[in-house]
């Protein structure tokens, strides 16, 4: 199944409002429009007469080895989108030999995702009770959370005008199925769970002292932010724009991806999200430096089409595809790929106002 047709089944399959709610982007959705336009902007160069009978995508992720670079992004609420929710999403990248991310607004129980999945990482937010933030992140490290990924870019949750700036009412099982054992009787929900917007770079060390786990910080679009991270003690970034749902016009990760890298200077991985749709994408992300790659709705429309199958069936088709694409670039192995296979392209069309 291909990616459009992926969407648009789990367009006519979601509640509408389901859709909505994930489509969505901030604002007027320039960023949204921009993300994949931004990838497929760049353009190749081929070096010819390699060995390339036999093409390898394995790789490590901070010691974690991988069978491909492409993984599944931390995205809320599997639950709307699929009865078996995150369950099936960890299984399915799991039997993908690939990298799953758990999002702290998950609908299933930290544990239970745990026991399906294979190598995962845990997304966190700091919340404004960060006793609830420590908790959470403790039954992660417990549970065998390989890394902590946390999310910078959402001090306050973007405007959404496509959906009226309503934000979609998920059911109490699902929201608090992780916190509500935490909460003190009677408490404000929302006003213990937010994230908060007070928090600076000395969480990175407070995270790694909770849980003992590296830190990725997720939410990077600028080489200085990421040298000022890397100082505070992050483990690897993730360059990214929230899948369009944070600030409006912020740059494609796409475009973001070679100013980190370079500022980054191989002290850590660099990650990215943001607009990937094919193999040839993620050729072009690994190329400029990232060490991986991170699906976002893709994943999401291919669980709500076929489930756990769907996820699989996603990543292994983008698997494929960046092998097929990286023999006829004449790269045997994801070492080979550099820069110099790529440049800068056509410029980005007009988005819609």
């Amino acid at each position: 199944m291909l990616p459009d047709d992926r969407e648009h089944a789990a367009r006519e399959l979601l509640p509408p409002e389901v859709y909505s709610y994930y489509a969505a982007g901030s604002g007027s959705e320039t960023t949204v429009h921009e993300a994949a336009r931004a990838w497929a902007s760049y353009r190749l160069r081929p070096r010819s007469l390699r060995d390339v009978a036999h093409v390898s995508t394995t790789t490590e992720l901070l010691g974690t080895p991988l069978a491909s670079p492409v993984g599944v992004a931390p995205m809320a609420f599997h639950g709307l989108a699929h009865p078996d929710a995150e369950l099936a999403t960890a299984a399915g990248t799991a039997r993908a030999g690939s990298l799953f991310v758990l999002s702290t607004r998950c609908s299933r129980r930290i544990e239970d995702v745990a026991a399906v999945a294979g190598p995962w990482w845990f997304q966190v937010y700091v919340m404004k009770d960060r006793s609830l933030t420590r908790a959470l992140v403790e039954r992660a490290a417990a549970a065998g959370a390989r890394a902590l990924v946390l999310t910078v870019d959402t001090p306050y949750v973007g405007a959404k005008r496509s959906v009226g700036g309503v934000r979609i009412a998920v059911p109490p099982e699902q929201f608090l199925v992780n916190l509500a054992e935490h909460l003190p009787e009677g408490a404000d929900v929302p006003a213990l769970t937010e994230q908060d917007p007070s928090v600076d770079a000395d969480v990175i060390g407070w995270l790694h002292e909770v849980s003992g786990l590296p830190v990725l910080v997720k939410g990077v679009l600028r080489g200085d932010e990421a040298v000022r991270l890397l100082d505070a003690g992050a483990a690897g970034v993730v360059v990214s724009n929230h899948g369009g749902r944070q600030l409006d016009r912020a740059l494609p990760a796409a475009l973001a991806l070679p100013e980190v890298v370079a500022a980054v200077g191989g002290r850590a991985p660099v990650l990215v999200d943001g607009g990937l749709r094919s193999g040839l994408d993620v050729l072009v992300a690994l190329a400029l430096g990232a060490r991986g790659v991170l699906l976002g709705r893709p994943a999401l429309w291919a669980l709500a089409a076929e489930g756990a199958d769907g996820v699989e069936g996603l990543l292994e088709q983008v698997r494929a595809e960046l092998v097929h694409t990286m023999a006829l670039a004449g790269s045997a192995d994801l070492t080979s790929l550099d820069p110099s296979l790529v440049v800068p392209g056509t410029t980005l069309p007009e988005v819609r106002a």
